[in-house]
């Protein structure tokens, strides 16, 4: 009994640890967003190439997602969390002491590539430790409390550490805490992996898929520059499908494929990693735009933008909560559909941001509304991604997930910079605007393109998630929480 005992208390004091190195991650792609003006100053940046401070992490991170679950489950998955940790460590030094764009952009590619080995990972060993049903929900309700409430307290961790100190710091800070963990690790959280799968982490798909978005995403990028029927853009475009398609054709053919296309099957594992997709294309651009928004036009400093996420923070960690408890209660279907909808609605309530506006009247509200659909959203899609999945593939399940959310992110991200960008350029060449003017108009057409990405979002919830699947998760965790006949 006391053994048992002991062994449930490590898996929660693991999960802890779990959530820690899972807020890392998503520190990452949040608290450099308050500290980009500084670093445009400090390096040099133009506006059109500030985004991929934020998209190196983003596209390496999702690119490298998928191999990332596969080598958790070949060759372990504490082992693969570990060498994350290391890489992620190693990389934020170097960020850190960056002198320049390219070795900048570098450096966060890498930090993506550690996230990319050590999320999937982290995420697998918790669907491992928690058994499907109310255990998980609870477990994966801190997971989505602990990494959804990361995104704001980033940008308010990035505030305090470029106004006290330098925007190096927003780099820097992840090396005592990736150092703790991984001295922890070994002590906490036990090694699994899949024993009868062959070895074969496909890493001629994995370069192909990141290739492919890569160029996409840059493609995005520099369409409002460089005009969308340029021979540059166009020839970019044809590239990254041209890509994908080998990608496809490299899966299909694979023994052991990064991706086995039989999992899609599962069509609520499909339909949750297409929400992920839209849940991530609407939300994380908000932290950037917001951000530039309040800094911009706001004029608000660092520290001032930062603490103004503090509302933002808290809401999404009770949210994400609640969500987790909603889900044993009510199945995760209609909470998915619920949050979206609350997602949807804070982006609009965003857009009708104003060049004079304040805090109170622009920022509080939409902020709230946001939090509860991230929070909900987040948690959801995750349990929905994982449910059903055998145990040999959760890796790959994991993976899945958190790549669509963060390729979601990075294709939103140049997408609605691109629309931000061209309102922006339209308004000052119409005349009789001032910049603060444009930047808002810029900001507003932004906030509509995610909201419709938001509903679109809803829509997929109604539509591809399965109502059995849901009734299904019910159940079982409702069989959970009952007590054992004497």
């Amino acid at each position: 009994m006391t053994t048992t005992k002991n062994y449930v208390d490590r898996r929660w004091t693991a999960l802890i640890l779990l959530c820690v190195a899972q807020f890392v991650v998503v520190l990452d792609a949040s608290i450099v967003n308050v500290a980009l003006p500084s670093i445009g100053n400090g390096l040099h940046f133009s506006n059109q190439n500030l985004p991929w401070v934020v998209n190196a992490y983003l596209i390496a991170f999702g690119g490298f997602l998928l191999l990332g679950g596969r080598a958790a489950d070949l060759l372990g998955r504490r082992r693969v969390f570990m060498g994350g940790l290391i890489v992620v460590a190693v990389a934020s030094l170097l960020a850190g002491f960056a002198t320049s764009q390219g070795e900048l952009i570098a450096a966060r590619a890498a930090q993506g590539l550690g996230a990319a080995i050590l999320s999937p990972a982290a995420l697998s060993i918790v669907t491992n430790l928690f058994r499907d049903g109310a255990e998980r929900n609870k477990a994966l309700g801190a997971w989505g409390a602990v990494a959804g409430s990361a995104g704001a307290v980033g940008v308010l961790l990035g505030g305090l550490l470029t106004s006290g100190l330098s925007w190096n710091w927003v780099l820097w800070v992840n090396v005592p805490v990736t150092l703790i963990a991984l001295a922890l690790t070994p002590g906490l959280v036990p090694e699994s992996r899949s024993e009868s799968d062959a070895r074969h982490f496909d890493a001629a798909g994995a370069v192909t898929i990141t290739a492919g978005l890569s160029l996409l995403a840059y493609a995005m990028l520099d369409a409002s520059s460089a005009g969308w029927g340029s021979t540059k853009i166009v020839g970019l475009l044809a590239a990254a499908v041209a890509l994908i398609a080998v990608f496809i054709a490299i899966e299909l053919r694979s023994r052991s494929p990064l991706v086995p296309f039989r999992i899609f099957r599962l069509r609520t594992l499909t339909g949750a990693n297409v929400i992920g997709i839209l849940l991530g294309a609407s939300l994380f651009s908000m932290f950037y735009f917001i951000s530039l928004y309040m800094q911009q036009v706001l004029h608000y400093s660092p520290i001032h933008a930062g603490l103004s996420y503090l509302p933002l923070g808290v809401t999404i960690i009770i949210a994400a909560g609640f969500g987790g408890q909603l889900v044993t209660r009510f199945g995760f279907k209609p909470i998915l559909a619920a949050g979206m909808l609350f997602t949807a609605g804070g982006l609009v309530y965003f857009s009708r941001i104003a060049t004079g506006g304040s805090f109170l009247a622009d920022i509080l509200g939409p902020s709230l509304l946001a939090a509860i659909g991230l929070g909900f959203s987040f948690v959801t899609s995750t349990i929905a991604a994982v449910s059903g999945v055998e145990g040999r593939e959760q890796g790959v399940a994991s993976g899945l997930i958190n790549a669509s959310q963060q390729i979601g992110g990075a294709l939103g991200l140049a997408v609605l910079s691109t629309l931000a960008t061209t309102k922006t350029h339209h308004v000052l060449a119409s005349g009789g605007s001032n910049l603060p003017h444009a930047l808002t108009a810029g900001f507003q057409h932004a906030f509509i393109g995610g909201s419709v990405i938001a509903a679109l979002g809803f829509l997929a919830a109604l539509i591809l998630i399965r109502t059995r699947d849901s009734r299904a998760h019910l159940e079982m965790a409702n069989s959970e929480a009952a007590p054992a006949p004497a």
